[in-house]
This record gives structure tokens, sequence and C-alpha cells, in this order.
């Protein structure tokens, strides 16, 4: 499979709404703020479709055509799972669960690059929430240089619930925050989901108070803070360094 993948747009009331009536994975609903669009604003809301209010010169552009209707969506590059599935591939490798979390990272090249890592280190899957974060768009497609295609990526309605329900299949819950625990004095054997914080704000409220532990990386030069994907990286391998110790990579 190709690295790259082009954006695939859908324009036109009666086009945006077959699409979404039909099994697609719906990235993002645009609109033109000064039209009327009851009829798909409401399929959207109840699908749970990020709507974008664009003005007609957006549109324009997206689409390459004056002749849009006032509305469009843009097709996920890849299909979403369930957590449920996630968890299958842990099963059908015979290894405890490997999850990360990526808890609002809005930023679409950020989670493109979590994903490639964790692609690499040989994670089971990535689950986003379906609000205030990054999704399966053809940039995040891009930037984890194909590995989007083949890392099962779940989006969930609710973090907090399904961080509860992974922890109560045994997998332990690592959050990553500048004020926790060192890295290195942390035991990552046996189920994990490391959660990656927001590249502004870290960790959700509700999500920490949620973690089994909360753990950082050292800081030794003038800026004090990595990237959200580079602390990721080095957290995933250092996940792996103990699932390869016990032969659970």
């Amino acid at each position: 499979m190709e690295n790259t993948i082009e954006r695939q747009i859908i324009y036109g009331k009666n086009a945006v709404l077959e699409a979404m009536r039909s099994d697609k994975d719906i990235d993002c609903l645009f609109v033109q703020k000064d039209i009327s669009a009851r009829t798909i604003l409401d399929a959207a809301k109840k699908k749970g479709i990020l709507i974008k209010q664009v003005a007609e010169e957006k549109l324009t552009s997206l689409t390459g055509t004056p002749k849009h209707g006032g509305v469009a969506i843009e097709l996920c590059a890849c299909s979403y799972c369930s957590v449920e599935e996630i968890l299958e591939q842990s099963e059908i490798k015979g290894k405890p669960p490997f999850i990360i979390i990526a808890d609002e990272i809005a930023d679409p090249h950020n989670l493109g690059a979590i994903i490639r890592t964790a692609e690499s280190a040989g994670a089971d899957g990535v689950i986003i929430p379906k609000r205030r974060s990054a999704s399966l768009n053809s940039t995040v497609f891009k930037t984890s240089a194909g590995a989007a295609a083949y890392v099962k990526v779940a989006r969930v309605s609710n973090l907090v619930d399904t961080i509860k329900q992974l922890k109560k299949q045994g997998v332990w819950v690592y959050g990553m925050e500048a004020d926790g625990e060192p890295y290195d004095k942390t035991d990552f054997s046996g189920g994990t989901a490391l959660v990656v914080g927001s590249e502004g704000f870290g960790l959700s409220r509700l999500v920490r108070e949620n973690c089994d532990k909360v753990v950082s990386l050292p800081m030794f030069g003038k800026v004090n803070s990595l990237n959200a994907s580079v602390s990721a990286g080095i957290l995933m391998y250092e996940i792996v360094k103990f699932r390869t110790r016990a032969g659970g990579k």
C-alpha cells in the first residue's frame, strides 16, 4: 500500500445524506455558515460526526467547485474498529494487551506520528475520542507513513468509560504528565495502556483520575516539555523493553 492517500470529499445535499445513511466512516461534515441544512445537521449529530461551520469560499476550495450545495463531508482515510477488536489482537498474539490512548490529541501530525510509532512498537491498537480529537483523515494517514492502514484505531464516545472497561480486562493504565513518577521507576509488565495527553493541556482531569499511575520523563534542558508524539514514542519503547524481557513483544 502506498504511504499517501488523497482526501475523499463528497458534496451536495443528496449525496451527503446518502453517505451518512451508509456505513461509510466520516471524518467531518462541512456546512456553509449562511445556509439551512437542518436534516443533514440532525443526521450528523445523531451519528456523532464532527461538524465544522465554514465560509462559502472554504467549501468551494475544498470541493473544487462552487456548485457544492453548501455541504460537504470528508471520508476517513481508514476505517475504525471497536475496542473489543483491539483486545482480540492481543488474544491472537497470545500476549498481554498493549494499547495507546490519545486523550484529545488535536494536531493530526501528532496523531499520525503516534500511530506510526505504535505500529513500529507492536501495539495492538490506538484509541481516540470522538470529540476534540484529530481523526483518521488524510493528514493523519500521510504523517503515519501509511501505518494507519495497519494499526487498529477505535474512536469512542467516552474515554473514561473505555479506561474503566480496559481495567476490568486486567489492563493497567498509565498516564503521561510532567508531574508524574519517573518512568524508569515504573514496571510496565503485563497488560498496558499508555495515555498521551493533549498538546496544550495534558491529560484531562477525569482521565487522569482514572489512570492507575501517572509517569513522567526527566527534563534536563532549558525547555521543560517534549512534543506529545516524541514523549509517547520514548515511553512506548520503554514498554517494549519490559514486554521483550517477558517474551511478550
